[in-house]
Protein backbone atom coordinates (compact mmCIF):
# COMPACT_ATOMS: atom_id res chain seq x y z
CA UNK A 1 0.00 0.00 0.00
CA UNK A 2 2.68 2.72 -1.00
CA UNK A 3 0.43 5.35 -2.60
CA UNK A 4 -0.54 7.82 -0.37
CA UNK A 5 -4.01 7.77 -2.39
CA UNK A 6 -4.93 4.51 -1.71
CA UNK A 7 -3.50 5.04 2.04
CA UNK A 8 -6.33 8.34 2.64
CA UNK A 9 -9.15 5.99 1.16
CA UNK A 10 -8.36 3.11 3.37
CA UNK A 11 -8.48 5.65 6.16
CA UNK A 12 -11.62 6.25 5.18
CA UNK A 13 -12.96 2.85 4.82
CA UNK A 14 -11.60 2.03 8.53
CA UNK A 15 -12.99 4.71 9.96
CA UNK A 16 -16.93 4.34 8.11
CA UNK A 17 -16.40 0.77 8.90
CA UNK A 18 -15.62 1.22 12.88
CA UNK A 19 -16.91 3.52 15.09
CA UNK A 20 -14.08 4.27 17.08
CA UNK A 21 -10.42 3.61 16.45
CA UNK A 22 -6.89 4.68 18.17
CA UNK A 23 -4.00 6.22 16.99
CA UNK A 24 -2.03 3.77 17.34
CA UNK A 25 -4.34 1.35 16.02
CA UNK A 26 -4.71 3.25 12.76
CA UNK A 27 -1.07 4.07 12.17
CA UNK A 28 -0.45 0.25 12.41
CA UNK A 29 -3.16 -0.64 9.91
CA UNK A 30 -1.84 1.49 7.54
CA UNK A 31 1.21 0.78 8.28
CA UNK A 32 2.80 4.92 8.54
CA UNK A 33 4.00 6.53 11.71
CA UNK A 34 1.83 8.87 13.59
CA UNK A 35 2.84 12.32 12.05
CA UNK A 36 2.30 11.04 8.49
CA UNK A 37 -1.44 9.96 10.18
CA UNK A 38 -2.37 13.51 11.12
CA UNK A 39 -1.47 14.21 7.39
CA UNK A 40 -3.80 11.82 6.30
CA UNK A 41 -6.87 13.04 8.72
CA UNK A 42 -5.92 16.82 7.85
CA UNK A 43 -6.21 15.48 3.76
CA UNK A 44 -10.14 14.02 4.34
CA UNK A 45 -10.68 17.37 6.55
CA UNK A 46 -9.73 18.91 2.95
CA UNK A 47 -11.98 16.79 1.30
CA UNK A 48 -14.95 18.30 3.21
CA UNK A 49 -15.07 14.70 5.16
CA UNK A 50 -14.82 15.48 9.29
CA UNK A 51 -13.32 13.88 11.65
CA UNK A 52 -13.22 14.25 15.14
CA UNK A 53 -9.84 13.93 17.41
CA UNK A 54 -10.55 12.61 21.06
CA UNK A 55 -7.83 13.26 22.99
CA UNK A 56 -6.62 11.82 26.62
CA UNK A 57 -6.02 8.00 27.44
CA UNK A 58 -8.81 6.65 25.10
CA UNK A 59 -8.84 8.92 22.84
CA UNK A 60 -8.48 8.38 18.83
CA UNK A 61 -10.48 9.13 15.67
CA UNK A 62 -14.07 9.23 14.52
CA UNK A 63 -16.23 10.52 12.12
CA UNK A 64 -18.31 13.10 13.04
CA UNK A 65 -21.76 11.83 14.08
CA UNK A 66 -24.18 11.41 11.56
CA UNK A 67 -21.90 11.99 8.76
CA UNK A 68 -22.71 9.74 5.93
CA UNK A 69 -20.86 9.63 2.19
CA UNK A 70 -23.75 10.31 -0.68
CA UNK A 71 -24.58 6.92 -2.10
CA UNK A 72 -22.92 5.35 -5.41
CA UNK A 73 -25.72 6.26 -8.13
CA UNK A 74 -25.28 4.59 -11.10
CA UNK A 75 -26.89 3.51 -14.40
CA UNK A 76 -27.15 -0.09 -16.28
CA UNK A 77 -24.78 1.74 -18.50
CA UNK A 78 -22.29 3.22 -15.85
CA UNK A 79 -22.53 -0.19 -13.57
CA UNK A 80 -21.56 -2.17 -16.84
CA UNK A 81 -18.87 -0.22 -17.95
CA UNK A 82 -17.42 -0.15 -14.37
CA UNK A 83 -17.65 -4.06 -15.16
CA UNK A 84 -15.83 -4.50 -18.04
CA UNK A 85 -13.56 -2.58 -16.45
CA UNK A 86 -12.76 -4.46 -13.52
CA UNK A 87 -12.58 -7.47 -15.78
CA UNK A 88 -10.07 -6.03 -17.90
CA UNK A 89 -7.97 -5.09 -15.40
CA UNK A 90 -7.45 -8.50 -14.22
CA UNK A 91 -5.05 -9.17 -17.74
CA UNK A 92 -3.11 -6.15 -17.40
CA UNK A 93 0.09 -8.01 -15.45
CA UNK A 94 0.29 -5.85 -12.39
CA UNK A 95 -0.09 -8.46 -9.56
CA UNK A 96 -0.11 -5.77 -6.75
CA UNK A 97 -3.59 -5.31 -8.21
CA UNK A 98 -5.11 -8.07 -7.46
CA UNK A 99 -6.42 -8.16 -4.44
CA UNK A 100 -7.50 -4.54 -4.97
CA UNK A 101 -9.58 -5.72 -8.11
CA UNK A 102 -11.66 -8.29 -5.65
CA UNK A 103 -12.23 -5.43 -2.62
CA UNK A 104 -12.77 -3.08 -5.21
CA UNK A 105 -15.69 -4.95 -6.78
CA UNK A 106 -17.10 -6.22 -3.32
CA UNK A 107 -17.80 -2.52 -2.48
CA UNK A 108 -18.99 -1.76 -5.64
CA UNK A 109 -21.45 -3.98 -5.09
CA UNK A 110 -22.41 -3.19 -1.31
CA UNK A 111 -23.63 0.19 -2.58
CA UNK A 112 -24.98 -0.71 -5.88
CA UNK A 113 -29.43 -1.29 -5.78
CA UNK A 114 -29.92 -5.09 -5.93
CA UNK A 115 -30.68 -5.12 -9.64
CA UNK A 116 -27.25 -3.99 -10.79
CA UNK A 117 -25.84 -5.92 -8.18
CA UNK A 118 -26.98 -8.89 -9.80
CA UNK A 119 -26.20 -7.75 -13.07
CA UNK A 120 -22.48 -6.78 -12.29
CA UNK A 121 -21.99 -10.04 -10.18
CA UNK A 122 -23.32 -12.26 -13.03
CA UNK A 123 -20.99 -10.31 -15.55
CA UNK A 124 -18.20 -10.93 -13.29
CA UNK A 125 -18.66 -14.57 -12.91
CA UNK A 126 -19.77 -15.62 -16.76
CA UNK A 127 -17.93 -12.72 -18.78
CA UNK A 128 -14.37 -13.67 -19.43
CA UNK A 129 -12.25 -11.05 -22.11
CA UNK A 130 -9.48 -12.60 -24.37
CA UNK A 131 -6.69 -10.01 -24.10
CA UNK A 132 -3.14 -10.81 -24.66
CA UNK A 133 -2.11 -12.69 -21.90
CA UNK A 134 0.70 -10.61 -19.58
CA UNK A 135 4.39 -11.39 -20.99
CA UNK A 136 5.99 -9.37 -18.26
CA UNK A 137 4.98 -8.59 -14.59
CA UNK A 138 3.65 -4.82 -14.57
CA UNK A 139 4.87 -2.66 -11.57
CA UNK A 140 2.82 -0.45 -10.08
CA UNK A 141 5.07 1.66 -9.17
CA UNK A 142 6.39 2.87 -12.56
CA UNK A 143 3.13 2.16 -13.61
CA UNK A 144 1.95 5.34 -10.76
CA UNK A 145 4.97 7.12 -11.30
CA UNK A 146 4.90 7.48 -14.77
CA UNK A 147 1.33 8.27 -15.12
CA UNK A 148 1.74 11.02 -12.32
CA UNK A 149 4.61 12.17 -14.30
CA UNK A 150 3.20 12.43 -18.12
CA UNK A 151 0.17 14.64 -16.52
CA UNK A 152 2.50 16.94 -14.29
CA UNK A 153 4.41 16.98 -17.40
CA UNK A 154 7.94 15.99 -14.92
CA UNK A 155 10.89 14.49 -16.43
CA UNK A 156 12.03 11.41 -15.15
CA UNK A 157 15.85 9.87 -14.97
CA UNK A 158 15.65 5.96 -15.55
CA UNK A 159 18.00 3.04 -15.55
CA UNK A 160 17.28 0.93 -18.50
CA UNK A 161 18.22 -2.83 -19.46
CA UNK A 162 17.65 -2.78 -23.68
CA UNK A 163 17.18 -6.29 -25.28
CA UNK A 164 21.35 -6.57 -25.39
CA UNK A 165 21.70 -6.47 -21.43
CA UNK A 166 23.49 -3.03 -22.31
CA UNK A 167 22.52 -0.85 -19.21
CA UNK A 168 22.07 3.24 -19.73
CA UNK A 169 20.44 6.06 -17.42
CA UNK A 170 17.85 8.24 -19.69
CA UNK A 171 16.21 11.38 -18.93
CA UNK A 172 12.95 10.87 -20.32
CA UNK A 173 10.26 13.61 -20.85
CA UNK A 174 6.71 11.05 -20.65
CA UNK A 175 4.43 11.74 -23.26
CA UNK A 176 2.01 8.41 -22.27
CA UNK A 177 1.71 4.97 -21.54
CA UNK A 178 0.80 2.05 -23.47
CA UNK A 179 -0.28 -1.82 -23.00
CA UNK A 180 0.57 -3.49 -25.82
CA UNK A 181 0.92 -7.31 -27.02
CA UNK A 182 1.54 -8.37 -22.79
CA UNK A 183 3.45 -5.66 -21.69
CA UNK A 184 3.80 -1.91 -20.66
CA UNK A 185 5.77 0.79 -22.46
CA UNK A 186 6.40 4.33 -21.34
CA UNK A 187 6.54 6.72 -25.05
CA UNK A 188 8.26 10.30 -24.68
CA UNK A 189 10.97 11.91 -25.44
CA UNK A 190 14.82 10.50 -24.64
CA UNK A 191 17.18 13.48 -23.91
CA UNK A 192 20.45 10.77 -24.29
CA UNK A 193 19.26 10.09 -27.79
CA UNK A 194 17.82 13.41 -28.86
CA UNK A 195 14.76 11.43 -30.42
CA UNK A 196 11.34 10.01 -29.41
CA UNK A 197 11.56 6.58 -27.76
CA UNK A 198 9.80 3.46 -26.13
CA UNK A 199 10.55 1.93 -22.99
CA UNK A 200 9.39 -0.97 -21.34
CA UNK A 201 8.42 -1.13 -17.86
CA UNK A 202 9.56 -4.47 -17.34
CA UNK A 203 13.49 -3.55 -17.87
CA UNK A 204 13.03 0.06 -15.90
CA UNK A 205 15.31 -0.88 -13.06
CA UNK A 206 14.51 2.25 -11.04
CA UNK A 207 12.86 5.78 -12.04
CA UNK A 208 12.98 9.02 -10.33
CA UNK A 209 11.04 12.16 -10.73
CA UNK A 210 13.21 15.19 -11.29
CA UNK A 211 12.16 19.09 -11.03
CA UNK A 212 12.00 19.79 -14.30
CA UNK A 213 9.48 20.18 -16.53
CA UNK A 214 8.72 19.71 -19.89
CA UNK A 215 6.18 20.74 -22.92
CA UNK A 216 4.14 17.64 -23.96
CA UNK A 217 3.26 17.91 -27.75
CA UNK A 218 -0.83 18.38 -28.14
CA UNK A 219 -0.94 15.57 -30.91
CA UNK A 220 1.00 12.94 -29.90
CA UNK A 221 -0.45 9.74 -29.92
CA UNK A 222 1.96 7.39 -27.26
CA UNK A 223 0.06 3.72 -29.14
CA UNK A 224 0.68 5.02 -32.70
CA UNK A 225 4.20 6.18 -31.86
CA UNK A 226 5.06 2.86 -30.21
CA UNK A 227 2.76 0.55 -33.01
CA UNK A 228 5.59 2.72 -35.53
CA UNK A 229 8.45 2.25 -33.51
CA UNK A 230 7.83 -1.64 -33.17
CA UNK A 231 7.21 -1.88 -37.40
CA UNK A 232 10.45 0.28 -37.95
CA UNK A 233 12.80 -1.96 -36.14
CA UNK A 234 15.96 -2.75 -37.74
CA UNK A 235 16.14 -5.67 -40.14
CA UNK A 236 17.40 -6.71 -43.04
CA UNK A 237 15.19 -6.48 -45.79
CA UNK A 238 13.06 -3.35 -46.58
CA UNK A 239 9.60 -4.00 -47.96
CA UNK A 240 6.70 -2.08 -49.44
CA UNK A 241 3.50 -3.50 -51.06
CA UNK A 242 0.79 -1.34 -52.05
CA UNK A 243 -2.79 -2.98 -51.33
CA UNK A 244 -5.61 -2.36 -53.03
CA UNK A 245 -8.35 -1.88 -50.08
CA UNK A 246 -9.17 0.17 -47.41
CA UNK A 247 -7.00 0.74 -44.84
CA UNK A 248 -9.51 -0.60 -42.17
CA UNK A 249 -9.79 -3.71 -44.03
CA UNK A 250 -5.85 -4.90 -44.64
CA UNK A 251 -4.94 -3.66 -40.89
CA UNK A 252 -7.78 -6.65 -39.69
CA UNK A 253 -5.99 -8.89 -42.03
CA UNK A 254 -2.02 -8.11 -40.98
CA UNK A 255 -2.13 -6.05 -37.98
CA UNK A 256 -0.17 -2.85 -36.89
CA UNK A 257 2.71 -4.59 -35.88
CA UNK A 258 3.76 -5.67 -39.36
CA UNK A 259 5.03 -2.01 -40.83
CA UNK A 260 3.31 1.36 -41.23
CA UNK A 261 0.32 1.82 -43.51
CA UNK A 262 -0.57 4.71 -45.08
CA UNK A 263 -3.35 5.66 -47.44
CA UNK A 264 -2.68 5.99 -51.39
CA UNK A 265 -5.46 7.54 -53.00
CA UNK A 266 -7.66 4.33 -53.41
CA UNK A 267 -5.10 1.95 -51.71
CA UNK A 268 -3.18 1.37 -48.68
CA UNK A 269 0.88 1.49 -48.88
CA UNK A 270 2.71 -0.43 -46.14
CA UNK A 271 6.15 -0.14 -45.86
CA UNK A 272 8.00 -3.00 -43.22
CA UNK A 273 11.21 -4.55 -42.60
CA UNK A 274 11.66 -8.18 -42.53
CA UNK A 275 14.52 -10.62 -41.99
CA UNK A 276 12.70 -13.26 -44.03
CA UNK A 277 11.34 -13.00 -47.66
CA UNK A 278 9.48 -16.41 -47.30
CA UNK A 279 7.81 -15.67 -44.07
CA UNK A 280 6.71 -12.35 -45.65
CA UNK A 281 5.32 -14.01 -48.51
CA UNK A 282 3.39 -16.19 -46.53
CA UNK A 283 1.47 -13.58 -45.05
CA UNK A 284 0.64 -11.73 -48.46
CA UNK A 285 -0.61 -15.36 -49.52
CA UNK A 286 -3.82 -15.00 -46.97
CA UNK A 287 -4.63 -11.84 -48.35
CA UNK A 288 -8.70 -11.12 -49.60
CA UNK A 289 -6.89 -8.05 -51.65
CA UNK A 290 -5.38 -7.59 -54.91
CA UNK A 291 -2.09 -5.86 -53.65
CA UNK A 292 1.27 -4.93 -55.78
CA UNK A 293 5.15 -5.68 -54.61
CA UNK A 294 7.32 -2.88 -55.36
CA UNK A 295 10.23 -3.84 -53.11
CA UNK A 296 12.22 -5.86 -53.18
CA UNK A 297 11.94 -8.05 -56.17
CA UNK A 298 13.53 -11.04 -54.11
CA UNK A 299 9.60 -10.84 -52.19
CA UNK A 300 8.28 -11.64 -55.79
CA UNK A 301 10.41 -14.54 -56.08
CA UNK A 302 9.13 -16.27 -52.77
CA UNK A 303 5.54 -15.18 -53.49
CA UNK A 304 5.90 -17.48 -56.69
CA UNK A 305 7.34 -20.02 -54.82
CA UNK A 306 4.53 -19.64 -52.12
CA UNK A 307 2.14 -19.49 -55.40
CA UNK A 308 3.80 -22.74 -57.29
CA UNK A 309 3.61 -24.70 -53.89
CA UNK A 310 -0.27 -24.12 -53.24
CA UNK A 311 -0.82 -25.24 -57.01
CA UNK A 312 1.04 -28.79 -56.53
CA UNK A 313 -0.71 -29.43 -53.30
CA UNK A 314 -4.25 -28.87 -55.11
CA UNK A 315 -3.02 -30.79 -58.00
CA UNK A 316 -2.39 -33.39 -55.48
CA UNK A 317 -5.44 -33.02 -53.78
CA UNK A 318 -7.41 -33.50 -57.28
CA UNK A 319 -5.83 -36.65 -57.74
CA UNK A 320 -6.12 -38.02 -54.62
CA UNK A 321 -10.02 -36.84 -54.82
CA UNK A 322 -10.19 -38.70 -58.32
CA UNK A 323 -8.67 -41.94 -57.00
CA UNK A 324 -10.86 -41.73 -53.99
CA UNK A 325 -14.35 -41.92 -56.23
Amino acid sequence: MANPTVRVLTLLELLQTHRHMSGRELAERLDVDRRTLRRYIQALDDLGIPVTTERGRHGGYRLMPGFKLPPLMLTSEEALAVSLGLLAAQGLGIAETAPALETARAKLERVMPARLKQQAHALSESARLELPSARAPGDERLLILFATATQARQRVRLDYRDDREQHTQRVLNPFGLVYRGGRWYVSGWCHLRRDLRSFRLDRIAEATPLDASFERPADFDPAGHLASSIASLPRATAVSVRFHTELANIVAELGRNIGVFTPDGNAVMLHARTDSLDWFARQLVHQPFDFEILDPPGLRDALSEQAARLLRLAAKNDSAHVEID
